[in-house]
């Protein structure tokens, strides 16, 4: 198992994020004074805003924040190994194209897919787009190397991290494979003895079918719905096999021109079917519509309509603004 892999190819700016994360994690000792409110911070890729998204470097960074969850979303490789991607396909995220020029699909992309875990381990993972965050050297995790590396954290450092499990893709990969994506997870979980206890394990997905099939076959995990920022569905509906909502942060809220900033309901609504509220994704340059700066959602959110948690890309103003704004 690698959890710190450099190799040939050590790179010195992702080593020195890592001992930075690695430095931050032990003077934020477990007898330290940080109060810990009701809304959950759940650190969205890891510390994306800082480090790239799903590197060990961001999720090592994550935990040392304190993070209440911390994200995986999960594809699977040729040979049926659970990754952590965002991302169905690897273009913008690695240098594929450096390592298998050969290998894209018809459409010009490349797919976790047609790539077994031994060929997916030789690629180095991108900042996304234009962005820089100096991650070059790290590489793609396996999900159960990465709950080995968060569960480490956690007995080195007596604290609890929550994980949190988005499969992508559910439906293309019945189609690639001929099995349940959600199925093939619950498998994974048990054989690493993940508890069942929702502080511990949440399993979240965009599409239903694959939620309320897990659902009826009794899956031990609690599900997320997510949504978009258009919801035309049934609450009611989905309060019969979901733990919780994970809308889009735009459903929440609204703000008409020479008004103050008024809830939608949905919050309200949700919690009143029993209903767990996670909305996201909350980030420094780009807030809700209703929103004029992050102090203004992070306030709303926390304090005005107590979602019981929220994403973010900064896990630490999360943490700073939950313990201040928390009632």
């Amino acid at each position: 198992m690698r959890f710190f892999p450099f190799e040939s190819k050590a790179n010195v700016n992702a080593m020195r994020l890592l001992s930075a994360a690695v430095f931050w994690v032990a003077y934020a000792s477990p007898g330290s004074s940080v109060v810990y409110g009701q809304t959950k911070v759940i650190a969205h890729r890891g510390a994306s805003g800082y480090c790239v998204e799903h590197s060990e470097g961001a999720k090592a960074l994550a935990h040392a924040q304190r993070a209440d969850y911390i994200e995986q979303d999960v594809v699977l490789s040729k040979d049926k190994v659970f990754v952590v991607s965002h991302d169905l396909t690897l273009n913008a995220t690695t240098n594929v194209q450096e390592i298998f020029s050969d290998r894209a699909r018809a459409d010009g992309k490349y797919y976790v897919a047609d790539f077994t875990w031994d060929e997916l381990e030789r690629l180095e993972l991108r900042s996304r787009g234009s962005e820089d965050l100096g991650g070059c050297g790290q590489r793609m995790m396996r999900l159960d190397d990465e709950i080995l590396f968060l569960r480490q954290l956690d007995r080195s450092f007596q604290r609890k991290t929550g994980l949190y499990i988005e499969l992508k893709g559910a439906a293309f990969h019945e189609k690639e494979f001929g099995l349940s994506m959600g199925e093939e997870l619950c498998k994974v979980l048990q054989k690493l003895e993940v508890s069942q206890d929702p502080e511990s394990c949440l399993i979240q997905c965009f599409e239903p079918n694959e939620l309320v099939r897990l659902h009826e076959q009794g899956c031990p995990y609690k599900l997320i719905q997510l949504m978009g920022d258009r919801f035309e569905g049934n609450l009611e509906g989905i309060a019969r096999y979901a733990y919780g909502v994970g809308p889009s942060t735009n459903l929440l809220a609204k703000k008409e021109a020479g008004a103050g900033i008024e809830s939608t309901g949905f919050v309200e609504n949700a919690k009143r079917l029993g209903l767990k509220v996670h909305p996201y994704t909350v980030r420094l340059r780009v807030q809700p519509k209703w929103s004029s700066s992050l102090d203004e959602t992070h306030r709303v959110l926390v304090e005005t309509l107590q979602v019981d948690g929220f994403f973010t890309d900064y896990p630490d103003l999360g943490r700073s603004a939950v313990d201040a704004f928390s009632k």
